[in-house]
């Protein structure tokens, strides 16, 4: 090998970079001390952007394209380097290729639940996450304040930073949409396209925009997602008078098919007199429903006294009656009516000696036992 062929081994002919990678945002040419040969090709595909800096300052910037650097391409880099020699010279540079492609499928999610006040529900908290696309938008100034010196400038090493940012204003975004919790899904849409315009203002000067934003979930405690789904149960019930009834009838229908099972039969039972209840209600539609304390009633007056029934007397083997009640004094102090006298009223199922009733027992004065035989 001569002498000019490792002098020409030291120049850069070509200059692109194509990215395999689908990650990767900057990627620094490795030049590694070899110098640009005046007159080089450099390649930027769509998607990219090429950035020449020299001695830490950004000197040009070119769009897709196949370019020819000389020095027409080149003025500020040509005013910054102050050719000595010529304008054909090899100059050393730094070439920065940044991708101004969607990068999608970018996560982000609330660590923490967000708390905010709901008009229904009061104190709430919410949790939420999705995706996003990120794309630069001013090369330059990602260089300056994102980039750095740094050759290989990758989206893991800006996802937490734009997720922080994101956060903020989901929390932000959600408190000051004053919707309802239950309508915040069917608002999603109209939520993630402010976020979207929101955080690109926020990321201008960083040279980023959020073309795309995607709210996938917005979700509650489990505690309060289940107290939901059951305050949606009642609402699918509907009217739960029916619903009984209807779970009635079916108690019924299995404790017939199960004839032999008491506990069944049990349960059919007193499903069968919810039911009956639930029906009276239905005929009477001033009745209290299950559940409901009974309506107070008008004072009724009590019912009207009924008149004793008389009382038949044995007298001398002839039957004596109907005497009333009032009249059993006269025929004890006339001798009809004495304790062994045989009477009977409705209601008795045989003819009883008077001593033995005690409703006339107070009509015969006590007699007092006989005394005891002397000794």
């Amino acid at each position: 090998m001569g002498f000019m062929d490792k002098v020409r081994g030291q120049f850069v002919d070509i200059v692109e970079f194509l990215d395999d990678s689908r990650d990767t945002i900057v990627w620094r040419f490795p030049r590694q001390g070899n110098e640009i040969k005046m007159g080089a090709q450099l390649v930027v595909r769509e998607g990219q952007i090429a950035v020449f800096v020299n001695e830490g300052q950004i000197a040009d910037a070119f769009t897709p394209g196949t370019y020819t650097l000389e020095t027409q391409n080149l003025p500020i880099l040509s005013t910054l380097k102050g050719w000595k020699y010529g304008f054909n010279s090899p100059f050393k540079a730094e070439v920065y290729f940044v991708g101004t492609r969607l990068y999608t499928d970018m996560k982000w999610g609330t660590k923490n639940p967000i708390t905010l006040r709901d008009a229904e529900f009061g104190m709430v908290r919410l949790r939420a996450f999705g995706t996003y696309a990120m794309q630069v938008v001013d090369a330059p100034a990602l260089m300056r304040e994102l980039v750095g010196t740094d050759p290989q400038f990758r989206t893991d090493e800006v996802s937490e930073f734009l997720r922080q940012n994101i956060v903020g204003q989901v929390a932000s975004s959600l408190g000051n949409a004053d919707i309802p919790m239950l309508d915040l899904a069917a608002n999603q849409d109209v939520i993630a396209s402010n976020l979207a315009e929101t955080l690109t203002g926020n990321l201008r000067s960083m040279g980023i925009a959020i073309p795309r934003f995607v709210i996938e979930n917005i979700s509650l405690p489990p505690e309060v997602e289940k107290a939901l789904d059951k305050r949606t149960s009642m609402g699918v019930l509907g009217n739960l008078d029916q619903y009984t009834k209807f779970q009635a009838a079916e108690a019924l229908e299995d404790a017939a098919q199960n004839p032999g099972g008491g506990a069944g039969a049990g349960v059919g039972l007193g499903m069968g007199m919810a039911v009956g209840q639930q029906m009276a209600g239905a005929l009477n539609p001033n009745a209290p429903q299950a559940g409901q304390q009974p309506a107070a009633q008008p004072a009724a007056p009590p019912p009207l006294p009924t008149a004793a029934r008389p009382w038949y007397l044995a007298v001398g083997g002839q039957q004596v009656g109907p005497v009333q009640a009032t009249e059993l004094p006269a025929k004890v102090a006339s001798g009809d009516l004495a304790p062994a006298t045989l009477v009977w009223q409705e209601g008795m199922a045989a003819w009883t000696p008077a001593s033995d009733v005690a409703e006339l027992r107070s009509l015969f004065p006590a007699t007092p036992p006989p005394l005891p035989p002397q000794a």
